[in-house]
């Protein structure tokens, strides 16, 4: 072999090496997760504690869990994280996901203005504040985006026998954007608004709002993970993807879970059942 040739040969087995190396060493993975794991502030707690045991970076891609569940479906994730069980088990029977594991949950609140003009401060009974939001009119902030706390809200308004569609008007705000936006548009209108119990207690610009509704155990919120299918996206790092949920899953992820604080109050409580739903 001339020197040329060897030149090119050696240039050719250094690039191709390298780029087996590059891909050996991306150890990221991609989660589409609700705003409220993000919002509250808990992935950048935990992610850093990730990283320090397994070496993979997490991407998060922050989003309604409507709109995570679609991000999934476009395989755009390796692992999906939300709160909404009956938008995941469908995901999981269109053939979407791997297995759904409980992780985590926390509870609902109906967050309001100190002066309360809907009169449901103190109470325990979701429906019947809902009810008496519309039949005052009291401003109202919809967080509008299929998100686990929007269907969540949606169903409350189906449970007090209210057809939020039809009876929604100039009181009823709809913003379609996430958590954060909607505390933040609630303040500034002094709105009611149902939130997360984790998000609200990293909210910092609290202004008048105060939380009005809070016990009813209709407000119970779950949430769950799974691996997105790599037999149907075979760009999901399905490795990585589950060592990420063992962790989640693990009594060194629950633990780490439960120790996520904010003004030594706990935002979520781990539930983890190694037996996938």
């Amino acid at each position: 072999m001339n020197r040329r040739l060897f030149s090119v040969f050696t240039t050719l087995v250094f690039l191709i090496a390298g780029g087996f190396g590059a891909l050996a060493q991306d150890k990221s993975i991609v989660v589409a997760s609700t705003t409220s794991t993000q919002d509250s502030g808990l992935f950048e707690y935990l992610l850093p504690l990730f990283k320090a045991k397994t070496g993979i970076d997490v991407k998060v891609i922050a989003q309604g869990t409507g709109q995570a569940l679609d991000t999934a479906r476009r395989g755009d994730a390796d692992v999906v994280f939300v709160h909404a069980k009956a938008q995941e088990l469908k995901f999981l029977n269109e053939g979407f996901g791997v297995k759904r594991f409980d992780v985590m949950y926390n509870d609902f609140v109906l967050i309001g203005p100190k002066s309360d003009p809907a009169g449901v401060k103190g109470s325990n009974d979701i429906t019947a504040a809902f009810k008496a939001v519309l039949a005052k009119q009291a401003p109202f902030v919809s967080r509008g985006d299929r998100s686990g706390t929007h269907t969540a809200e949606l169903n409350i308004w189906k449970e007090a026998g209210i057809d939020i569609v039809a009876a929604k008007g100039a009181w009823y705000r709809d913003i379609g954007q996430g958590m954060g936006a909607a505390l933040n548009t609630a303040s500034a209108m002094d709105a009611y608004v149902l939130s997360d119990r984790g998000t609200w207690l990293s909210f910092k610009h609290r202004g008048d709002l105060e939380i009005a509704v809070e016990g009813d155990k209709r407000l119970f919120n779950q949430y769950g993970v799974m691996l997105v299918n790599p037999q149907k996206f075979p760009t999901v790092k399905a490795e990585l993807g589950q060592e990420f949920i063992d962790y989640l899953i693990s009594d060194e992820g629950q633990k780490a879970i439960a120790g996520y604080k904010i003004d030594g109050k706990q935002l979520f409580f781990p539930d983890a059942k190694r037996d996938p739903s």
